[in-house]
């Protein structure tokens, strides 16, 4: 049915014309306002108004956005007074014009047909409308062929040509990081339940150490929710898999220092936690995106034998210091147990340190030392948990580990961290010690993901440092927002991985083992991880598994470390006969003299960063201390060493 009047009104193109501009106005966003040149077109709160812009006439017509437009009402504001006419339909419009009561007496009624004021304001609805249309078809336009362009020039100068460059180089390979897994099951299957239990140790025994540096605020069900978290989402959306991140020493020493500060302060300490890792965010995906990667380069390898020297002295430090615990708390009616305990640490390095070198031995075939090698490990585990439950044994008591028996976080909280709780201000000075620990993260991540792309292990498909980068800002936030312990690259258990997916074969020229090749795939990361997370529903479980077996463990991944690391092999060969050492020796070239002190400024820089790391005043401020080592290196060895010299100590200056 037409809803036109005498006046030629058309109300259903009217209305289907303003559903047409309040679409596209709430689509884009823009503001509701538009001029013209004789009315200004309005939308607010669901309605449409048109406001004239005589000097001597103001109009206002409101059209209701209610599907029915039951009512359109119109205020025309004369010379000093006021009239309001209400127009009424339904389904067919109805003239009729109803004034107020207090004018009906002094005016008469005027058909709306006839009424030219109305008519005149309609007409510019549709004038105003059509213009708003066009305007807003160009503007649409216009986004949709010239936004891709901005937005892609924008992205291009936010992000640097070294992380396009990481992008590219490992997109190829993506879908096979997944299925060359499937086409090694009998390698990664064993790799998986080893590293299972050597990724485990840690996370369980920094939980415990936590535990108790924070008052039980941080315990060991955070550690395996964090740590399987962290582990999967790695695996997924970082660019070299074969790096694992973990909870490790360095950064529960800073855990540990940012607890005592908050409560010497007398300060919340869950709030400044997950202010200081937004801030540490926000850092680290900032110089992944920028490509900061490329300047670990001036982290040479003095700098990596120290700090890898750190991380073994920190995990045998950390076993030695569980033993002696056995000593000194134990039971005067029971003073067999720090012996048991100590027995059962030593046979489980031993044998694990055993089955892992079996592969190079002259005994059975290639694939029996394989299998030796692969399982050994895990079996050495589950047979020192198996005899401490010997009743013979077990009568000693030795310590087990102790978690909880159901899934709960430390101290009952939420899982969400109030940290909008804290002032302002705090929220920006936490941005301060999110420098110190982004200079961690930075130092931690590239020298792990270094570690793992070295040449001799024969990687294939490439590095990718600064998505990695990105990838660790990422995960970091997530924990921080939750309170959740942080991660970072993890040396040893990434070395560990890599080991455990190589193939070696023996090199008859050389006489010595080499690789042959390596199975590089997301799937054992993300496997392992997922395990650890599933843990938690294991949880009665573990409470069998003995800490000296962990403690065994932590030896052997801290012996671990010491392999291939020149500057301790320096240590133990600077009293050695020159004779027996090869020619090209640092001593042969050099003189015993110019080694042992290059020596003696590695030892002293790694016992400088172990006094800040154990002081708890100053162990806030350790991760600065490792940036040292890089300024050490690029500008002060240089006046006492020539080139060639560092050369031949394999630390050549970085071009």
């Amino acid at each position: 049915m037409s809803l036109c009047d005498a006046s030629g009104v058309n109300w259903r193109s009217i209305t289907k014309m303003y559903h047409t501009v309040h679409f596209v106005v709430l689509t884009l966003t823009l503001l509701a306002t538009f001029t013209v040149p004789t009315c200004a077109l309005l939308h607010n709160k669901g309605t449409f108004s048109i406001r004239h812009r005589q000097p001597s006439l103001a109009q206002r017509l409101v059209i209701p956005s209610a599907k029915d437009y039951s009512r359109v009402r119109v205020n025309v504001k004369g010379f000093g007074e006021q009239q309001q006419r209400h127009i009424c339909w339904t389904k067919t419009f109805c003239s009729s014009v109803h004034l107020p009561e207090e004018s009906e007496s002094k005016r008469e009624l005027k058909p709306l047909k006839e009424d030219e004021d109305f008519i005149k304001a309609v007409e510019e609805v549709k004038d105003a409308a059509l213009n708003v249309t066009e305007s807003s078809v160009k503007l649409t336009s216009t986004i949709v062929t010239r936004g891709p362009g901005i937005i892609g020039r924008l992205l291009q100068a936010l992000v640097t040509k070294e992380f396009r460059d990481d992008v590219e180089r490992r997109k190829k390979t993506y879908i096979s990081d997944w299925t060359d897994a499937l086409d090694n099951k009998r390698k990664c299957i064993p790799a998986i339940l080893f590293l299972y239990f050597a990724c485990l140790a840690p996370v369980v025994s920094f939980g415990t150490i936590a535990s108790q540096i924070t008052e039980g605020s941080i315990g060991v069900v955070e550690f395996l929710v964090a740590s399987g978290g962290a582990g999967m989402t790695y695996s997924i959306i970082s660019g070299q898999p074969m790096t694992f991140v973990a909870p490790t020493g360095l950064t529960l020493a800073f855990l540990s220092g940012l607890y005592r500060f908050c409560s010497l302060k007398g300060i919340p300490f869950f709030p400044i936690y997950t202010w200081v890792g937004l801030w540490t965010s926000f850092f680290m995906i900032t110089l992944g995106v920028r490509g900061s990667s490329k300047y670990i380069r001036y982290c040479t390898r003095f700098t990596d034998e120290i700090f890898n020297g750190l991380l073994s002295l920190n995990f045998i430090y950390e076993a030695c210091a569980s033993l002696r615990r056995n000593f000194l708390l134990a039971d005067p009616m029971n003073l067999s147990m720090p012996f048991v305990s100590l027995s059962i640490a030593l046979g489980t390095f031993w044998s694990t340190a055993k089955v892992i070198a079996f592969e190079t031995s002259m005994f059975f075939t290639t694939k029996v030392r394989t299998a030796l090698k692969d399982f050994g490990p895990v079996a050495v585990i589950i047979v020192f948990t198996a005899i401490n439950q010997h009743p013979s044994i077990k009568k000693f008591g030795v310590p087990t580990l102790t978690v909880p028996s159901t899934f709960q976080l430390a101290g009952g909280r939420d899982f969400l961290v109030p940290f909008m709780n804290v002032s302002e201000s705090i929220r920006w000075l936490c941005a301060l010690p999110a420098i110190l620990l982004t200079s961690l993260f930075f130092m931690d991540q590239n020298i792990s993901a270094r570690v793992v792309n070295r040449e001799e292990n024969r990687l294939r498909k490439g590095a990718a440092y600064n998505i990695d980068m990105v990838a660790l800002g990422i995960i970091i936030g997530v924990l921080s927002i939750f309170g959740l312990p942080w991660m970072c690259g993890a040396t040893v258990q990434s070395m560990n991985h890599v080991k455990a997916l190589t193939s070696q074969k023996f090199n008859e020229k050389t006489q010595k083992m080499e690789v042959d090749q390596v199975v590089e795939t997301r799937v054992t990361g993300f496997i392992i991880h997922a395990m650890l997370a599933a843990t938690i529903h294991l949880l009665p479980l573990l409470t069998v598994l003995p800490i000296p077996v962990v403690s065994g463990v932590f030896l052997y991944l801290g012996r671990k470390l010491m392999t291939g690391n020149t500057f301790l092999k320096r240590i133990l060969q600077s009293c050695a006969e020159s004779n027996r050492l090869p020619k090209s020796h640092p001593i042969n070239v050099l003189g015993r003299k110019k080694m042992n002190a290059f020596t003696f400024v590695q030892a002293f820089c790694l016992a400088g960063l172990w006094a800040f790391k154990q002081n708890s005043a100053t162990s806030i401020f350790f991760p600065g201390a490792i940036g040292l080592l890089m300024a050490i290196r690029t500008w002060i060895l240089p006046k006492f060493f020539l080139e060639k010299e560092l050369e031949a100590l394999g630390d050549p200056t970085p071009r």
